[in-house]
């Protein structure tokens, strides 16, 4: 990819994770739920390994026109998270501010996944074209952990409602 445009790319990217980070800090910080918290908690600071990793590869691309092949270990699913999100289930409702944010955060995730998935694409270097399936893989990662959370709340109403149809 051309220079000015690939450090633009960059550029954006970064801002999209540190939004990231800072939607998630918020939340933890007003919500009342602990495990709410510690769940955003987490996601901000993975924004902040994605902060880094973003960060270094604009800072090597500036200097050499070329994307530093970085050693990504794609994180595995975090057991702690998954409990977490079974305790959210049971103790926030689908209507909540925590519930609002959870589906904000969804929303953040696809943004920036189609972000990294299309520049995956347009990547003709290919350690540009790996980092950016490597960010995309890791944003899908938590759209699934969150949108499962959010199916999870919306069927709790409908049960709680008696809105089945069947």
């Amino acid at each position: 990819m051309e220079e000015p445009k690939t450090l633009d790319i960059l550029k954006v990217a970064i801002l999209l994770e540190r939004r990231g980070k800072a939607f998630y800090k918020k939340v933890s910080q007003q919500t009342d739920n602990e495990d709410v918290k510690n769940i955003f908690e987490i996601m901000a600071n993975e924004e902040d390994e994605h902060i880094k990793f973003l960060t270094e590869q604009y800072l090597n691309y500036s200097k050499n026109q070329s994307f530093k092949p970085l050693k990504l270990t794609q994180p595995e699913e975090n057991t702690a998270t998954a409990i977490l999100c079974e305790k959210i289930k049971n103790n926030i409702s689908a209507a909540s501010y925590e519930a609002a944010a959870i589906a904000s955060a969804i929303d953040m995730e696809n943004k920036a996944i189609a972000v990294y998935t299309e520049q995956a694409d347009q990547a003709t270097d290919i350690e540009e074209k790996n980092f950016y399936k490597w960010l995309a893989k890791w944003e899908k990662g938590h759209h699934k952990l969150l949108f499962d959370l959010e199916q999870e709340l919306i069927e709790k109403v409908w049960e709680d409602q008696n809105f089945w149809p069947f």
